[in-house]
């Protein structure tokens, strides 16, 4: 069947999503830990490592729990990240394509394609990502053998969770996750912005430059949502299996307000070293990766189809 320039199905499309998809697994691969002290700053008690850095938490974890616990969950975090990334790159390049008029690319337009794909994302994924943010969090202190200590994958956990706790229970966070579309908007706004620039004043760009854009747009994005985020991973956790004194089944609002009262308005931000540590790098090496798996895929495509004809 022959696809036209403003197909959202395309070879071009597929590219994107493969090339994101790897992207998020590499980056994830290899910052992984950042992201386990990240996760247990957001959940456990607010005076636990109350006054401890990034690294002696670290430190702290392989310590008293050993050095695999900072890869716990890893497989179901990378199957889903690749799920996710694949939908949204997907997603995202070939809503663009599809709306693609020949006008000027501007932020407004990334802004809002960024916000559509986003939300195609988080109805698709979620439930992947409540399975996966249980499972890193198997065995922290209070959690009640009800959650987690039933399934070990991601397919189990999916089970589990639509029998114990209704089909419901796999979107737990997904309204947070809904508003939270405006990260990866924000972000991808932000880079497309950069690039756009750099591209026409430089020409080709490196990896490293990529790295950079990747970063600082990520940097951008996850500071202006980070409250939400941190909402968004204490409502998936399952605030019911922890005995953080969080109010059984909790919404947005009112968790918000919990933890405003109890915490203060430090308690939004906790964890938010560790976070921008993880997912700035994370997202930085994600981009690198992508533009070059992107263009050397596209390169070959172009190649092949000149040789056929």
């Amino acid at each position: 069947m022959a696809q036209s320039k403003n197909s959202v199905f395309s070879y071009q499309s597929w590219v994107h999503a493969v090339a994101g998809a790897t992207g998020g697994v590499v980056a994830m691969s290899v910052f992984y830990p950042l992201d386990t002290v990240r996760a247990r700053l957001q959940l456990e008690d607010s005076q636990i490592k109350k006054d401890s850095n990034t690294i002696e938490i670290l430190k702290q974890l392989i310590r008293e729990e050993g050095f695999t616990t900072l890869y716990r969950g890893l497989m179901p975090v990378l199957e889903s990240l690749c799920i996710s990334n694949f939908v949204y790159f997907y997603t995202f390049h070939g809503l663009k394509s599809y709306f693609d008029s020949g006008d000027k690319q501007n932020a407004l337009k990334d802004l809002l394609i960024g916000a559509v794909s986003g939300a195609i994302n988080v109805m698709t994924t979620t439930p992947f990502w409540v399975v996966n943010t249980r499972l890193k969090m198997k065995g922290l202190k209070g959690d009640k053998p009800t959650n987690s200590d039933h399934y070990e994958n991601l397919l189990s956990g999916l089970f589990y969770i639509a029998k114990t706790e209704g089909i419901p229970g796999l979107w737990a966070g997904a309204i947070p996750s809904l508003i939270l579309v405006i990260n990866p908007a924000l972000q991808f706004m932000m880079y497309e912005m950069i690039k756009r620039k750099l591209v026409k004043s430089h020409g080709e760009l490196s990896a490293l430059t990529y790295f950079g854009i990747g970063a600082v747009s990520k940097a951008f994005a996850t500071v202006l949502t980070y409250p939400l985020q941190l909402v968004q991973t204490k409502l998936r956790h399952g605030s019911k299996d922890t005995n953080m004194n969080i109010p059984r089944n909790a919404g947005i609002l009112k968790m918000l307000l919990y933890i405003l009262k109890t915490q203060g308005i430090n308690g939004l931000f906790r964890g938010l070293e560790a976070k921008l540590l993880q997912t700035v790098l994370t997202a930085a090496l994600l981009f690198a990766t992508y533009e070059k798996i992107a263009s050397y895929v596209v390169l070959i495509l172009i190649s092949s189809k000149r040789r056929r004809h």
